[in-house]
């Protein structure tokens, strides 16, 4: 089920629910490391996609960091990262150099993508309502198939829990 809004930036937006067993949406987005990832980038490996609101705010920053300090325990287990946002590619590269990151990040400047994953909803903020991306991370298995999501994230052991899961996956 879902429902429809209209956005000056972003064209029509429809929510939906992707879940674990779902084929995880095809895409390609403009990135920090190599030209574009797709889900094709990333065939033969588990990929950790993780949405989050914007750049260089407080808790995007941490969870980013969180993400990029454990890169390399993630690449042990086979998995790449990929964070993605409506930020500018260039706004990007800041963050990740400012932060010494190490986690790939797309832009998603139309929002197609956000979409897709159904992770562009309506959200509310001291009675103001807006259209934003919710946090969220996916763990898509190397047949393109989604295997565990999480809506709604709070950071704090938000990147623990998703390498237990990939840990316990195996």
């Amino acid at each position: 089920f879902g429902y429809s809004f209209r956005t000056q930036d972003c064209g029509p937006i429809v929510t939906h629910s992707l879940d674990a067993g779902d084929a995880a949406p095809d895409f390609t987005l403009p990135a920090t490391r190599g030209k574009t990832a797709s889900l094709d980038t990333y065939a033969r490996k588990v990929l950790i996609l993780f949405f989050y609101p914007k750049d260089d705010t407080e808790v995007c920053t941490r969870e980013a960091v969180a993400f990029s300090d454990m890169q390399s325990r993630f690449a042990r287990k086979g998995a790449a990262l990929l964070g993605v946002s409506r930020d500018s590619l260039a706004d990007h590269k800041a963050f990740t150099a400012k932060y010494k990151l190490k986690v790939n990040l797309g832009s998603d400047g139309d929002g197609e993508v956000c979409n897709a994953f159904g992770v562009w909803q309506q959200k509310q903020l001291y009675g103001r309502k807006f259209m934003g991306i919710v946090r969220s991370t996916f763990v898509i298995g190397p047949d393109g198939v989604i295997r565990r999501v999480w809506r709604n994230v709070r950071v704090p052991g938000h990147v623990e829990a998703v390498f237990e899961f990939l840990a316990s996956a195996r």
